[in-house]
């Protein structure tokens, strides 16, 4: 999929179409619904979304909504018989159809105005196929990260660590799926793939649990008409990577919000994924319901879709977003590579989503970077280096590499919002991470050629501008003294309470003990599971006095429980007593 740049196809109306519109509608009443044709391409449209009222017999059950398509089809279209089938019915309610044979643009124009004009319809759109939004670059390299310190370009990533990692924020990742990754590893929980065409997903099935990307590679012309042969791009890996790849693990490159976890969402194969599929997977990253697949355990606070096409915001994206908004879930969205308005893009020109543009390293505008009035902040995206897989078709050995596009800069905001609610205490309104992400941009250091918003995120001062108190800013102490006798042990006890998510990495805790000798004394951190942290193992000699504080990764661990300093003497001789303790989330 290299140099994959999404176009807006311009609308032609042919004057086969206009003949057919036109008679369509002097013959029959006015149009009673919606239809909905800037998803339309010159590339040949099958599927179909239609939205039917409430009330209607279309609406109370999928055996009617399929009788009305095939009322709607029986007519042909210019001139040609088509049969539409009922493929399913989706979380939001709509139906999805399919023809028979893939309909030019102006066929397909004329069933959906056939469609529409049946008074029980709301609204039908075309079932567009989305696809990844990047630009890739063949050379690997790890660890190469100017994007989250450098004062130029970057987001000052590194100075909000100071503050948070993100721990205990779910963020779903709706994409390509994911490869197996020891960069990534215990960050990833749970996940579902949602792509229901059983070739698209290259795994021999529709849905099911398992959120494995399976490579999207095509062959020429496998996609659309001159469409271009492509190797698979693991955009799903590399875009998680960015959100929360493991840090301070000696290995590999670090995530913005690497305390977070990720739900890996596939939508994205093979030439792509559908727009009913995709909007089930939001509704479903948020904890909706979605017939015949299980609940999501792990709603997300934060959904990041680095995916788009042409046209506007249809109205089963803007009602499958607004149900995910209403669940608390910040949307963050791709604003497009194509070097255009971002009004003619979807679902980056939808409300209620944060359109993220994409800068250099310089932190001026990347050349094919959409712009315009509805992106809303702006994010290094050129030359990212993320986690990946070296196959070529299907998956092989983990890797690395540098990748382009707006894909690379959502990750960077989705990483963020999670920075921010975790300071927050694990829930954030999405309006008030908007604005506020909005308010703390950092002004861009060169001149900007075309509008995408008005700076470049800044991490650091996002997360200083959210109270509360999980951010690292709670200390929790036990000064109550416990006496430390010969070859016995004994533990003073901390409680934390009405916190969310992990503990830090790195969590300090710091440790005032009186004793002679302290070549005598191990002292442990005990976490509320039974999970033991040595602190100090019988070193110093004969030294007196543990006046110290450790830094312990605490990152899985959770926050609220009773946490224990837990101190043995190991010999005769030498007493004292625990004066004092605390830990720092």
């Amino acid at each position: 999929m290299s140099n994959r740049i999404l176009r807006r196809t311009r609308v032609r109306a042919l004057a086969a179409a206009t003949a057919v519109v036109v008679a369509s509608m002097a013959a029959g009443p006015a149009l009673a619904g919606k239809a909905d044709i800037s998803g339309l391409s010159s590339q040949g449209t099958d599927r179909f979304i239609v939205k039917y009222r409430e009330g209607s017999t279309e609406r109370a059950s999928p055996a009617n909504a399929k009788a009305a398509a095939a009322r709607a089809a029986r007519a042909g279209v210019g001139g040609k018989a088509v049969a539409l089938g009922h493929v399913r019915r989706m979380a939001l309610g709509a139906d999805v159809l399919k023809t028979d044979r893939k309909l030019d643009r102006a066929e397909a124009q004329a069933l959906m105005q056939q469609i529409a004009a049946d008074p029980s319809v709301e609204y039908v759109e075309v079932d567009q196929i989305m696809r990844p939004l990047y630009t890739p670059n063949d050379t690997h390299y790890a660890g190469y990260q100017w994007h989250y310190f450098e004062a130029t370009g970057g987001i000052k990533a590194d100075q909000a660590w100071d503050v948070t990692n993100g721990s205990g924020v779910v963020v779903a990742v709706l994409d390509t799926g994911i490869t197996s990754h020891s960069d990534l590893g215990s960050n990833i929980i749970g996940g579902y793939d949602f792509i229901s065409d059983a070739a698209m997903a290259r795994d021999g099935n529709g849905r099911d649990s398992n959120a494995l990307d399976q490579g999207d590679w095509a062959a020429a012309g496998e996609c659309y008409s001159g469409s271009p042969a492509s190797n698979s791009s693991w955009h799903g890996t590399h875009v998680t990577g960015t959100v929360a790849a493991l840090t301070n693990n000696s290995k590999g490159v670090a995530g913005v919000a690497f305390g977070a976890k990720v739900v890996p969402v596939r939508v994205l194969g093979k030439c792509g994924g559908y727009t009913s599929d995709i909007t089930d997977g939001i509704i479903w990253a948020a904890g909706g319901s979605v017939t015949g697949v299980p609940a999501n355990p792990y709603p997300a606070k934060v959904i990041n879709m680095s995916l788009g096409g042409g046209g506007t915001c249809s109205s089963t994206y803007q009602n499958a977003i607004n149900a995910a908004v209403n669940r608390g879930a910040t949307v963050v969205v791709a604003a497009g590579n194509s070097n255009a308005d971002t009004s003619g893009f979807t679902p980056a020109s939808c409300s209620n989503v944060i359109a993220v543009a994409s800068t250099t390293r310089t932190g001026a505008r990347s050349s094919f970077s959409n712009y315009g009035s509805l992106i809303d902040v702006a994010a290094p995206g050129s030359d990212i280096a993320s986690t990946v897989n070296s196959g070529t078709t299907t998956p092989s050995t983990e890797s690395y590499s540098l990748m382009s596009g707006t894909s690379m800069a959502s990750p960077h905001v989705a990483g963020v919002a999670a920075l921010m609610i975790a300071k927050a205490g694990g829930s954030l309104a999405p309006s008030t991470v908007e604005s506020t992400l909005k308010s703390t941009l950092r002004p861009f250091p060169t001149s900007i050629d075309k509008p995408i918003g008005n700076g470049i995120v800044n991490a650091r001062a996002a997360v200083d501008a959210v109270g509360g108190s999980s951010g690292g800013t709670s200390t929790y102490t036990n000064s109550s003294d416990y006496s430390i006798r010969d070859n016995s042990t004994v533990e003073s006890p901390v409680s934390v309470s009405n916190r969310t998510g992990y503990g830090l990495n790195p969590t300090s805790v710091a440790v005032n003990i009186v004793h002679t000798y302290i070549g005598d004394l191990k002292v442990d951190l005990i976490a509320p599971d039974g999970s033991v942290y040595v602190l100090h193992n019988r070193s110093g000699g004969s030294a007196d006095n543990i006046n110290a504080t450790y830094s312990v990764n605490l990152s899985s661990e959770l926050k609220n429980g009773t946490w224990k300093l837990r101190v043995n003497d190991n010999y005769s001789g030498d007493t004292g007593y625990i004066n004092s303790w605390s830990i720092t989330f």
